[in-house]
């Protein structure tokens, strides 16, 4: 540790506290903005060294994401600090928080943690996370829509949502659109219906005649609340239109997570879709959430980054059930969570062990409540996950109970 130059960088959103420290002694401090100007001055003071300097900072959502982009550019390696592990290991240096102060004591707190540089993941991991976010809040923005169509359609013509099983799709969605009230419907008649549906691709004349039929009774029985020219009709079709949009563009998101996830420079895709229960939706959105696995020193840093590690209290005689964190990647943990229902809706076509699992708890259990046993299941989910990535192999349920890696 000789000689060791270290930079800690305590990031704002428009600037950055930074600190120079040799050998536990501070050399320099400086402010920088979080721009092209900032991270020059940065880039002039980190050249000055021969030996490339340790540097350190917190990870602040989309604020330290600008540092990062210009470190990588410039092949500095770094360690960036989960905020929850930062806070607990610079408490015990903090006595007024200040940026300066922060900055120095990251970079003093290096000397004394000897904390290894950040994996370096490959850049189409980022992109498939972004793209993972983008289709969460697509899949929130369709929610809303559903419920706002379902309110407004109870106005111009609610059995509407009874002509097929599942009000649903793409083609439920253009229905909507044009026949908004069932004055629409008498006003077509039985041929205009019938032309209209044989319009649709993969629409015979039997299903067609059906569902003119269907619709046709739908709109004698019908009492709306409002006419066929009033603000609602106008209304629902907005929301059948935006439904329909929405729709397309996510398929679009998952095409496109599908094309950069087979370019990854390693076979995490297959391999996760190899797994029974895990569709290529699922698989790349998992890619997105928890980036190269390979990254986590074992099963349990995985849990913990998704927040499934165990919590445990104990005060005097009162000692508390164990309990996730639920500290990490939210999103993460519902897809994995929403994973063992997959999976146990396929196991006689497709058997897993970690169906297995689950069958045989919830068949010894008391309770009706199977929260806890699905989340023991996703404990061995990403055991199984873990394992198979970092050892490189598909997964097979004829050899998988006999590695002692998957237990």
């Amino acid at each position: 540790m000789n000689n060791l130059v270290v930079v800690g960088i305590d990031v704002s959103s428009r600037k950055s506290a930074v600190c120079i420290m040799l050998n536990k002694q501070v050399i320099k401090q400086f402010n920088i903005t979080n721009d092209a100007i900032g991270f020059q001055q940065l880039l002039d003071e980190l050249e000055f060294y021969h030996q490339q300097p340790q540097i350190v900072f917190e990870a602040t959502g989309v604020y330290s994401c600008r540092l990062q982009a210009f470190l990588n550019q410039y092949h500095y390696r770094y360690t960036m600090l989960n905020p929850l592990k930062a806070k607990q290991q610079l408490d015990q240096f903090r006595r007024n928080k200040t940026d300066r102060r922060d900055a120095k004591d990251l970079a003093y707190s290096q000397f004394i943690y000897h904390r290894g540089p950040t994996y370096l993941q490959d850049p189409n991991y980022k992109q498939l996370g972004a793209m993972s976010r983008f289709y969460e809040q697509l899949t929130h923005d369709l929610v809303s829509a559903k419920n706002r169509l379902h309110r407004v359609l109870q106005f111009t013509f609610p059995e509407l949502e009874t002509l097929t099983s599942h009000p649903d799709g793409t083609n439920y969605w253009r229905y909507v659109q044009t026949f908004t009230h069932p004055q629409i419907v008498k006003n077509l008649g039985y041929e205009g219906v019938m032309q209209y549906f044989l319009s649709f691709h993969g629409i015979g004349k039997q299903r067609a005649n059906k569902l003119a039929t269907n619709l046709l009774e739908l709109a004698d029985t019908a009492y709306p609340a409002v006419d066929k020219a009033a603000f609602e009709v106008e209304q629902a079709r907005y929301y059948a239109q935006r439904l329909t949009k929405l729709t397309k563009e996510r398929e679009n998101v998952i095409q496109k997570m599908s094309d950069l996830a087979s370019k990854l420079p390693n076979r995490d895709l297959k391999i996760l879709e190899s797994i029974p229960g895990i569709s290529q939706i699922t698989a790349v959105r998992l890619l997105g959430e928890l980036g190269d696995i390979r990254r986590f020193r074992n099963p349990n840093a995985l849990n913990a980054f998704v927040g499934l590690d165990l919590r445990h209290y104990q005060s005097g005689e009162m000692e508390l059930t164990d309990h996730i964190s639920k500290r990490g990647n939210p999103i993460g943990r519902k897809i994995l969570y929403r994973t063992i229902g997959q999976m146990d809706s396929v196991r006689y076509s497709e058997p897993c062990h970690i169906a297995d699992y689950y069958e045989k708890k919830k068949r010894s259990s008391q309770s009706r409540n199977f929260k806890k046993i699905a989340i023991a299941a996703v404990h061995k989910l990403t055991r199984t996950v873990y394992y198979l990535i970092v050892h490189d192999q598909l997964y097979d349920y004829s050899v998988v109970k006999n590695k002692q890696g998957f237990n």
